[in-house]
């Protein structure tokens, strides 16, 4: 590895290995033979690359998800139901699954892909039983939420966590953490006139006579469904997401549909998935969010110590037969993820100079506080000016906070 490092970007450098580990998965070479860059923004064929990325929504302008820029004007949007969706219904925190075509690099320097087909959908829609927070943690649908500083929520929800009261219908994006059987909020919304709620997680307790099942402290009746509503995979540790009726009977909800919960992913030559290992065998056969992982020619950029059951990783490679191919797998720790950083560019559509906020993509910005501005200054802030804004979020979650400011024509 030292050899490729010193002769290419990071960047460059990881997408050399995993066209070669995508090469190598299909039996055409060896991982061990990359030696150098050549050809690598097009994953070494000279034409588009196939590209899947899993992860939550990072910033906008394109449609970022695991660092790459997906150019999303020709993109079919849907949710997990496989309803027709739109574009503006795209927000920060969704997690997403994103198929295209990648390009390269923009002229910033971007890992670029051109998107197809995007699809999001959340863990969990129902109704908020408990709001700790002291502890951060919400309770929904029986299900205990982590809320980290990284955790987005939508605007209306002045003050974040503290605007929830008991009785709210909430829809939280996330993660579920097989470890400790909770999910880690990356957006949270709250609802209203909603037709069923949603769960999704590990099946446990599962009885075929009674054709009852558990997520959580969740049990759930999937009597008189037929078998089309059901998955073939219904089993114990089986991932499922859930339609669930809006009243329960006593202790227990009734699905309308249940489903297998993890994604199918064709064979893609460019494929990063971020999320908590799901199932762990080994630091080299492990399941991130449910996606089977092949780590045996993989690179661990800060090592594989303390890689297990809902270890928060970030995995790139190509997805052969339905298994990720891993050429690099990074360990996220918390620091990294409380500093989550998030972007949008585009023309400005509001602006608030009291305030110091701005609007773009949907996405409040705060220009107060210290700001590095680019190619401008506050003064020059305008509706209809086209600015890309980069921070991290507000105390409560529902803005970026600008670190920097760039004023592009």
């Amino acid at each position: 590895m030292p050899a490729l490092e010193s002769a290419c970007s990071p960047r460059h450098a990881w997408r050399a290995l995993r066209a070669a580990c995508r090469q190598a998965a299909l039996g055409s070479v060896a991982v061990a033979l990359v030696a150098g860059c050549g050809g690598v923004d097009s994953g070494g064929t000279g034409a588009p690359s196939s590209a899947y990325a899993s992860g939550p929504i990072t910033g906008f302008g394109s449609v970022i998800v695991n660092g790459v820029h997906f150019d999303d004007r020709g993109a079919t949007v849907s949710d997990t139901e496989g309803n027709p969706r739109s574009r503006d219904e795209l927000h920060l925190g969704m997690t997403t699954e994103v198929r295209g075509s990648a390009i390269g690099t923009d002229a910033d320097g971007n890992a670029a892909s051109v998107a197809s087909s995007i699809v999001f959908g959340s863990e969990i829609l129902g109704p908020l039983s408990a709001n700790d927070l002291a502890a951060r943690t919400l309770t929904v649908l029986g299900q205990t939420v982590d809320i980290a500083t990284s955790t987005v929520f939508d605007t209306g929800l002045t003050g974040g966590q503290a605007a929830l009261v008991v009785g709210d219908v909430v829809e939280v994006y996330g993660h579920f953490d097989a470890a400790t059987g909770r999910c880690g909020a990356t957006r949270v919304e709250r609802k209203t006139a909603v037709v069923a709620y949603r769960l999704r997680g590990v099946v446990s307790a599962l009885d075929t006579t009674a054709k009852a099942f558990s997520i959580g402290a969740t049990r759930i009746s999937y009597l008189g469904l037929s078998a089309a509503n059901l998955p073939s995979t219904l089993a114990n540790g089986a991932i499922v997401r859930v339609l669930i009726a809006l009243m329960p009977s006593g202790p227990t909800w009734t699905a309308i549909r249940v489903a297998d919960g993890v994604p199918t992913i064709e064979n893609r030559e460019e494929a990063t998935v971020k999320g908590l290992v799901s199932a762990f065998t080994s630091t080299t056969t492990f399941s991130v969010n449910g996606t089977a992982v092949d780590a045996r020619s993989a690179v661990f950029p800060n090592g594989s110590a303390g890689l297990g059951l809902g270890t928060r990783v970030e995995v790139e490679g190509a997805t052969v037969g339905g298994v990720l191919v891993a050429a690099r797998v990074a360990l996220v720790t918390d620091g990294e993820d409380a500093d989550q950083s998030f972007e949008t560019r585009g023309a400005i559509t509001a602006l608030d100079t009291v305030g110091m906020t701005f609007v773009v993509h949907d996405v409040t910005v705060s220009y107060a506080g210290t700001v590095d501005y680019r190619g401008g200054g506050p003064g020059d802030l305008a509706i209809g000016r086209s600015v890309e804004a980069r921070g991290t979020l507000s105390a409560d979650g529902t803005r970026l906070q600008a670190s920097r400011i760039t004023f592009r024509e």
